[in-house]
């Protein structure tokens, strides 16, 4: 299994909205092929700014072929991204998973509001 990070900045009042759009589009797309095994997203506060982090796993480099092109160290990027104000980094990283285990959680998932 791979995973595939992704970065990028928006402006603190673009951080629900553009994380709800991430929904709509990168994970939407990515969950939707053969090989998508979950996905992750991490917020946080830099320099005024909120950072999203992106983190989809897939199941083989074909599978990630299979979204990003050929060219799968560029970022995919979307049309409405620009009325978020993104500033994206271009370039993608990705990781063999060595490890994959999480506690079973005790509360509702708070990614299901963005769905």
């Amino acid at each position: 299994m791979y995973a595939r990070e992704w970065k990028c900045r928006v402006p603190q009042k673009h951080r629900e909205g553009f994380t709800r759009y991430l929904y709509q589009t990168g994970i939407k797309d990515s969950s939707s092929l053969p090989g998508y095994r979950g996905a992750q997203v991490f917020c946080r506060t830099l320099d005024g700014e909120a950072e999203i982090t992106l983190i989809t796993y897939l199941g083989s480099l074909n599978a990630i072929k299979a979204f990003a092109g050929e060219a799968i160290d560029r970022a995919r990027l979307y049309p409405e991204d620009d009325s978020y104000e993104l500033e994206p980094d271009l370039s993608v990283q990705h990781y063999e998973v060595v490890e994959h285990r999480f506690e079973p959680l005790h509360c509702k998932a708070r990614w299901s509001k963005w769905k």
